[in-house]
């Protein structure tokens, strides 16, 4: 039911998913350099860059590219489609492990409520899963989070039926009720809400610092161009300090760019804790994220998501925050 990790697979389906993608010229080869996003509260900021012209302030030429679909902004990162994207240290570790060279650079947020495991009328605990079948996109984050609820709850991964949809569609098909519960993020859990009766009986609240949100870069980029890597983590350092300044018209553009309304928006505020500077650097210094990235590495094994643990040589680096405050 459950194969490897997706990032397993990152490199098969280059073809597949770099169709999909722009013939923009990347940070090693040229002077733009491509930033994915998708669909997530601690990533909006960066529309609010782009529109406020934060990159240009910083000296960076920036094609900011929003994907409707996290997995396909994974892959793009994984197979050099894009210089840059922000996703979880989960989904980083699992494209390291099928063989990304990626570098994390800046810690976004951590999710506190954002990520949720939401049943229907009748399921009031991840126990009452059993035998139930549960949608969720395969191998990334809201499949981990349901892995940690299913083990929390004393149940193996063999006790459900799995479903794999993308996280949009997983949303659509409980909304349906075509499966028993799923697995997604912020916005598509209002989506899923939107079946009368359901409840989130499992969120990223009950796992503090599981899942991180990062501002992760090709290795080469770093490597090459880390004056472009320090002009991007300045921008989103000048971004927050703006939202802070300016909530309303940042919640407008946020919520957007999100697709849903601005009240909408402002519920998510607590199921995202953004990071500041501060945290950054504490983060970074203290072996939190070090530690963080073992226990994960360690849980992808022991659910059969993946074979070996990921190296972790060059995974985390601290210079580029550490740059915003010197």
């Amino acid at each position: 039911m459950i194969r490897r990790l997706l990032a397993a697979a990152l490199l098969v389906l280059c073809a597949a998913c770099g169709g999909g993608q722009s013939a923009a010229p990347t940070g090693s080869g040229g002077k733009a350099v491509t930033l994915g996003f998708s669909a997530w509260p601690g990533w909006f900021p960066w529309q609010v860059a782009q529109e406020k012209g934060f990159f240009a302030k910083n000296g960076v030429t920036v094609e900011l590219k929003y994907f409707d679909s996290y997995t396909d902004s994974l892959t793009a990162l994984a197979t050099g489609n894009i210089d840059a994207n922000s996703q979880t240290l989960n989904d980083t570790l699992a494209s390291v492990s099928g063989g990304a060279r990626q570098t994390v650079v800046l810690v976004n947020d951590n999710s506190t409520g954002n990520d949720q495991i939401i049943a229907k009328p009748g399921i009031t605990s991840v126990a009452q899963l059993k035998g139930k079948t549960v949608a969720a996109e395969q191998g990334t984050v809201d499949h981990y989070l349901l892995l940690l609820a299913l083990r929390k709850a004393g149940l193996k991964p063999s006790d459900i039926t799995f479903k794999p949809l993308p996280t949009d569609a997983a949303a659509a098909a409980f909304k349906a009720g075509q499966v028993d519960a799923v697995g997604v993020f912020a916005p598509f859990t209002t989506t899923a809400l939107e079946l009368p009766g359901a409840t989130a009986i499992a969120t990223s609240k009950d796992f503090p610092g599981a899942i991180p949100d990062h501002l992760v870069v090709s290795r080469s980029l770093a490597a090459d161009r880390p004056e472009v890597v320090q002009g991007l983590v300045k921008t989103w350092f000048d971004t927050l300090t703006w939202i802070g300044a300016n909530k309303a018209e940042a919640r407008t553009i946020m919520a957007g760019r999100a697709g849903v309304s601005e009240q909408a928006y402002a519920d998510y505020d607590a199921g995202t804790t953004i990071f500041s500077l501060a945290d950054n650097l504490e983060a970074f210094s203290s072996g939190s994220l070090e530690k963080q990235a073992k226990e994960i590495g360690a849980f992808l094994i022991q659910s059969g998501l993946a074979d070996t643990s990921p190296p972790l040589d060059g995974l985390l680096d601290a210079r580029f925050v550490q740059g915003v405050s010197s």
